[in-house]
């Protein structure tokens, strides 16, 4: 099967030099090979730029100042010349029929506006921890609709659980180039849920998206990275990244307005437990009580009262 598809694959690393390897190695293995592997280093100080360099012509290496992975991937979008965009975090990688399994959806259904797929977790010492679609509402749901078969099509109308709590993550999403510019790319400056920003802009202005229902890459889990080595920071800059989109939703559909609001509460609710873990329960009430003041309702009272048994 043939498809015009080209995937212009994004690798944004800061001081990846322990792994950015195996990630590029990871798309150059591709069953349906990459139009281009662009790496952005955000101003990595140990040996990245050393070991991007052993891949010589097969990747294009830019280095800019520190500004963050949404300024690093948002660089790499600009310079790329493929039609679909897709990433790759440094630290993860893709099994080998990732881009060929979206290129082959994208042949079959040209008309789909974005497409993601299940991964797996994987820890730090190599084991299978689990798989992304099982672990959420959204992701179940369509796994009972593809009743067993490799693709299924999610609609609009099904946005609104996989915008709260989504599964698949930025190394699974294939965008087109055209697309990505058009929503201004990752909010820069976050480095925390830049990637939930972007993905609920992205189906404010999409009506039906490709998933893969088996595993198209891993997801690393280790105690550096930005959610894990500090998690009450993680909260509040994942807070800080959702608010914002209430005026840029002004006119989205229904569906994507309830998904943002139950994925607001999601991050209230999780920040009010992170405050709790380190006494602040003042804090962690005031956060609760925002939730339910935004939102008044049975799920954000349960909220407050979890919060009120905590104390």
């Amino acid at each position: 099967m043939t498809s015009p598809v080209s995937f212009s694959v994004i690798i944004a690393v800061y001081n990846g030099a322990q792994t950015i390897r195996r990630a590029i190695e990871s798309v150059l293995s591709q069953t349906w090979p990459a139009h281009e592997i662009i790496v952005v280093d955000d101003g990595s100080t140990d040996a990245t730029a050393q070991e991007v360099a052993q891949f010589d012509e097969r990747v294009c290496y830019v280095h800019q100042a520190n500004a963050g992975v949404s300024a690093a991937r948002n660089a790499g979008a600009r310079l790329a010349t493929g039609d679909w965009l897709a990433f790759l975090d440094a630290d993860d990688w893709y099994y080998p029929d990732r881009l060929r399994r979206h290129a082959f959806f994208l042949a079959r259904d040209p008309n789909l506006d974005f497409l993601t797929g299940d991964y797996d977790y994987v820890a730090a010492d190599g084991g299978f921890v689990s798989r992304s679609m099982e672990k959420t509402e959204a992701g179940v749901m369509l796994l009972k609709k593809a009743a067993g078969q490799r693709e299924v099509v999610m609609e609009a109308a099904e946005f609104g659980p996989y915008i709260e709590d989504h599964f698949g993550d930025t190394h699974t999403l294939s965008v087109p180039r055209s697309t990505f510019l058009a929503l201004d790319g990752y909010p820069v400056g976050r480095s925390v849920c830049e990637d939930v920003n972007f993905l609920i802009r992205l189906c404010a202005r999409s009506k039906r998206a490709g998933v893969i229902c088996e595993p198209l890459g891993v997801y690393f889990i280790h105690e550096h990275s930005a959610t894990r080595s500090d998690p009450l920071r993680a909260q509040q800059r994942t807070l800080e990244a959702l608010l914002p989109l209430e005026q840029a939703l002004l006119d989205a559909p229904s569906v994507v307005k309830r998904g943002w609001q139950g994925r607001l509460r999601r991050a209230r609710l999780n920040l009010a437990y992170a405050l709790l873990r380190q006494g602040q329960r003042g804090a962690a009430l005031r956060a609760a009580w925002a939730s339910f003041t935004a939102d008044p309702g049975l799920s954000t009272l349960r909220d407050l009262f979890s919060v009120l048994r905590g104390v």
